[in-house]
């Protein structure tokens, strides 16, 4: 039996310590943005091509964009590392925001921007010369001409891009004489090569064979490890295999902007619906 003690008169009487429950600690929900896109415009003389885009995209993640042909993906990829700056008709408003830093306005320098953010393009684009060579052009084009500093970079570049093995021992070979999945590969190691923050690949895989494709999406899960990376694909299967969040642009506009899986398993939009099932694009 539990006895309590009834205080006198003159005891002193402590207060009772208050009952405090325990409460889980706060969850961090705070990204990692590294691109911040508001109210983006873009135009093609008096087109207007692409319309009040806003969209965040998070670091060390890949982020598809989907939508049929025309509808702006690439025009808005392009946007990105100033691309469009060499069509003479183009015009962008609006804020691309990349580390604090709007890539929009006039005063940025495009060829460092460009060193930052690269670019991989529908179809393999190798350079007429050797695979080594042309790994090594862009961080020659920025001051570095030492040849043990090129070899290793070369090296770590095609081994980023898991090419490193087929060609080892054909450094000093044309770059045509690879297949088309490794010329891809290739390209892929020289966007490395110049240590980017952000990939921008536009339809990387479009023009290869089913297994070439492959070993460019295992690819990008791998570089998803230290680079952020945007993709445009017409392939819905493969947005649904790589990407952790997707982008339905329709008509210039982005329908809708979610994590993947609940992008293809539960739209918001009937738009973005249809075009997933197959009912239009």
């Amino acid at each position: 039996m539990i006895t309590y003690a009834i205080p006198k008169p003159g005891d002193e009487v402590l207060p009772e310590e208050p009952i405090v429950e325990a409460v889980d600690p706060p969850i961090d929900d705070e990204r990692s943005i590294i691109v911040s896109v508001k109210d983006l415009n873009l135009y093609y003389g008096k087109v207007q091509a692409l319309k009040d885009i806003s969209m965040d995209v998070e670091e060390r993640k890949i982020t598809a964009l989907i939508g049929p042909s025309g509808c702006g993906k690439s025009s808005f990829l392009r946007c990105i590392n100033r691309m469009n700056d060499l069509i003479t008709i183009a015009r962008a408003t609006g804020e691309i925001m990349v580390d604090g830093q709007n890539v929009l306005s006039p005063l940025v320098d495009v060829v460092g921007l460009r060193k930052r953010i690269g670019m991989v393009f529908q179809r393999p684009n190798p350079f007429p010369m050797s695979i080594f060579d042309n790994v090594a052009y862009g961080p020659r084009i920025h001051g570095i001409a030492s040849g043990s500093r090129l070899e290793d970079i070369v090296e770590n570049s095609l081994r980023s891009a898991a090419l490193w093995d087929e060609v080892k021992d054909n450094l000093k070979h044309s770059a045509f004489a690879l297949s088309g999945g490794q010329q891809q590969r290739l390209c892929i190691a020289r966007v490395l090569a110049v240590e980017p923050e952000i990939v921008l690949m536009d339809e990387p895989a479009s023009a290869l064979d089913p297994i070439s494709t492959l070993r460019i999406e295992d690819l990008m899960h791998d570089l998803a490890k230290n680079y952020t990376i945007i993709i445009v694909t017409h392939n819905m299967q493969q947005a649904a295999r790589v990407s952790d969040h997707t982008g339905f642009f329709l008509l210039g506009e982005l329908i809708e902007f979610d994590e993947t899986d609940k992008m293809f398993t539960k739209p918001e939009d009937k738009r973005t619906e249809d075009y997933i099932t197959g009912r239009f694009g």
